[in-house]
């Protein structure tokens, strides 16, 4: 008998922005393709929109997930990090899918669920455990976004270092040419977290939690001009994540 998939929660922001309806298209792509990405790679996929279904609807409809991807969009509303409103840039927020985004990092954490955040899931991992964010970027140079352009034009390549003997570097390697639209990034480390990748500007471009199957890439790999094997193999780590859980879940 085959055995059934396994189930990853893939989780967004929120499933429509009427208000913003370019942005909101590009972001459709990215989703787009990690649904794609999971369901090639075997995993039975569940599309979840946190802002909609908030903190216990999101719990709960995510409860029986093997896996997790918490993906980009908003900024994360500063009060959850201890940040001041009227910042450069400042983006929109949905505190609703913070809460539960944060609440569903910290419930991971605690089980050993295996999570991959991407951009802003990255940010919500570190801001779940107490990190900081820099609320702007002084990214004078471009490395980070295309700046005043629309949203779907925003993404840039550069090129990451990432940590030898890390999870991520036994996915992708010591190094990785990765697409970014971002102006936040991670500042202060959330307890148990590590840096595992930086930019040539300093900038942390990946952590992984030092006990939990948890790790942040502050990059698009299901950008559609990324590189096409990062996200599999980014979801392969995730699979592999799940059978060591399994694994010592048996022994025990």
């Amino acid at each position: 008998m085959s055995r059934a998939p396994l189930r990853l929660a893939v989780v967004e922001v929120t499933r429509r922005r009427p208000h913003a309806p370019r942005y909101d298209a590009y972001v459709q792509t990215m989703v787009a393709q990690v649904l794609a990405d999971a369901g090639e790679g075997g995993w039975a996929a569940d599309r979840l929109s946190a802002g909609d279904l908030g903190v216990d609807d999101l719990l709960r409809l995510s409860d029986a997930a093997d896996a997790i991807v918490v993906l980009g969009g908003e900024d994360i509303a500063p009060e959850f990090y201890g940040g001041g409103s009227g910042y450069v840039a400042e983006g929109s927020h949905d505190v609703v899918a913070d809460a539960a985004q944060i609440a569903l990092v910290r419930r991971a954490i605690g089980r050993g669920t295996p999570l991959l955040g991407i951009c802003r899931g990255h940010q919500i991992i570190n801001v779940a455990l107490g990190g900081t964010l820099v609320q702007h970027l002084d990214d004078a140079h471009g490395l980070h976004r295309a700046a005043d352009v629309p949203a779907d034009r925003s993404m840039v390549g550069h090129d990451v270092a990432i940590e030898p003997g890390s999870g991520l570097a036994a996915a992708l390697g010591v190094g990785a040419r990765v697409r970014s639209a971002h102006h936040q990034a991670v500042g202060r480390l959330g307890d148990g977290l590590r840096v595992v990748a930086r930019s040539s500007d300093g900038t942390v471009e990946a952590v992984e939690h030092r006990s939990a199957p948890v790790t942040g890439v502050q990059w698009h790999p299901e950008d559609r001009g990324s590189d096409r094997a990062q996200l599999p193999a980014l979801l392969g780590r995730l699979r592999a994540a799940v059978a060591s859980v399994r694994a010592v879940a048996h022994a025990a």
